[in-house]
């Protein structure tokens, strides 16, 4: 029974206690304690508005929260499940098998892939059959218009266009860069233009024949010009006056007379008052 009595007596003792430490504080207290609070709240949340993005500092990029705006004046943060934000593996299905378009060689007759004149030239030849000293030798423009009469137009408008490779003039490096085209090409370009290699002969020939006749009119000319500068030289003009030398007068009529030179057959008719 005291036993008891000393427990209830305890419990009396604490509920005193715990009424005067629940007492209330000092409104200067309180009015500091809720400076102080406010204070913290600003400074937490000029801290959290100059941090970085989150995981910026880290070098991994996360995805920014979803804003939902409640209606009452602030705005909530959606939380999104991690399993959103994970990215499934990834799965690199096996290229496709692909069946390479083997050329045929026009000498040869053996398949290959790659060549110079089909790069260039667009020519089934393989690098094992050109012939760059023969056939497939590279020659200039003005040579392929000299040696087979062709134009400008056969090059550049007559369909199919001739392909060219550029090339740095050995003579000077300061003038333009050379076409070079394929001869066989130009010797094909040649027989479309003139129809047979006995026309283009002709054409030559014919060609050749006026270059001649050109030549020997301009020979002739020079020669005409050097016949009549060199008589020029030898002739020489006199520049002394002439001096009539007149014979004896003859009389017209009336007061009239004339007399005549003895070496130019010059007359001079005058009259004596």
């Amino acid at each position: 029974m005291e036993v008891r009595l000393e427990t209830a007596g305890s419990l009396d003792a604490n509920m005193e206690q715990q009424e005067q430490e629940a007492a209330p504080l000092p409104a200067a207290l309180r009015a500091k304690i809720e400076r102080n609070r406010q204070r913290a709240l600003m400074l937490r949340q000029a801290r959290l508005s100059s941090r970085p993005y989150p995981g910026a500092s880290e070098g991994i990029s996360k995805p920014l929260p979803k804003i939902i705006d409640s209606g009452g004046g602030f705005f909530l943060e959606e939380e999104e499940d991690e399993e959103d934000h994970q990215v499934g593996k990834v799965v690199h299905q096996p290229g496709p098998v692909l069946e390479f378009d083997y050329l045929i060689c026009e000498d040869c007759e053996k398949e290959f892939m790659d060549s110079y004149l089909s790069n260039y030239f667009d020519m089934a030849v393989c690098d094992t059959c050109r012939d760059p000293e023969g056939a497939h030798k590279l020659i200039t423009k003005t040579e392929a218009k000299q040696e087979y009469l062709l134009k400008d137009c056969d090059f550049d408008r007559r369909e199919p266009v001739l392909k060219f490779v550029l090339k740095k003039n050995p003579h000077n490096s300061q003038w333009g860069d050379m076409k070079l085209y394929l001869k066989a090409q130009i010797i094909k370009r040649s027989l479309e233009v003139w129809g047979s290699e006995e026309a283009l002969q002709e054409a030559k020939e014919a060609r050749l024949e006026n270059r001649d006749k050109i030549k020997q009119k301009r020979f002739d000319k020079k020669v005409k010009e050097l016949r009549r500068a060199v008589r020029s030289s030898l002739w020489k003009k006199e520049t002394t006056a002439h001096q009539h030398t007149y014979g004896p007068e003859e009389h017209i009529e009336e007061d009239m007379y004339r007399k005549s030179c003895t070496i130019c057959n010059h007359e001079l008719t005058f009259e004596k008052m």
